[in-house]
Formats: structure tokens, C-alpha cells, sequence
């Protein structure tokens, strides 16, 4: 089946750069763009995105590798703009009258 039309790519051929990834690198995360830099493409106007998207996650070797899976961090309130503390944002503090 034709996933992507203005690249022609096929659901089979998602599923053998997924599959060609996972054998080359059991550690990468596979992401819509590696998928397009494999096949030799780009994406073009994104209408096939959700088709891709589908397309892609069923494959069961998209998953996490285990040791790349909860390495996010808390959030912490005081470091949630660019790293400053919030006292320190320009469009907080009062401006001169």
C-alpha cells in the first residue's frame, strides 16, 4: 500500500528501513525522519504523516530499546524557562514607567 504519494513510499518499505535500523543499531530510536534519510527522501507536504505515523508504530521493532526507556527527569518548576530561574525572565520583571 502506498503510504506517502508524493515520495512514493510503500508500507513495505517503511517496514524494511525499520527493520534494516533495528539490525544496524539495536540501540537507535527510530523516528519518522530516519526512516525518510534511509529510503533517501524527504518528507513533502505531511498529508501522509498520519498514515506514516500508523504505519511505523506497527511494527513491534519501533519500541524503546529497555535501556533508553524513563530517562526523563522531573520536571523542576524553578528551571522551566531556558535553564534561568523564574525571577530572572525579562517578561516578569516590571518595566520602568
Amino acid at each position: 500500500m502506498i503510504v506517502c504519494h508524493c515520495t512514493q513510499i510503500t508500507d513495505h518499505d517503511i517496514h524494511a528501513a525499520i527493520d534494516w535500523m533495528r539490525a544496524a543499531d539495536p540501540d537507535t530510536i527510530i523516528t519518522p525522519g530516519k526512516i525518510y534519510h534511509a529510503l533517501g527522501k524527504s518528507a513533502d507536504c505531511g498529508g501522509c504523516m498520519p498514515l506514516f505515523l500508523d504505519t511505523m508504530r506497527s511494527n513491534v521493532m519501533v519500541t524503546i530499546p529497555a535501556q533508553l526507556q524513563n530517562l526523563r527527569t522531573p520536571h523542576r518548576q524553578e528551571m522551566s524557562h531556558e535553564g534561568r530561574p523564574n525571577r530572572h525572565r525579562v517578561s516578569q520583571q516590571g518595566l520602568a514607567p
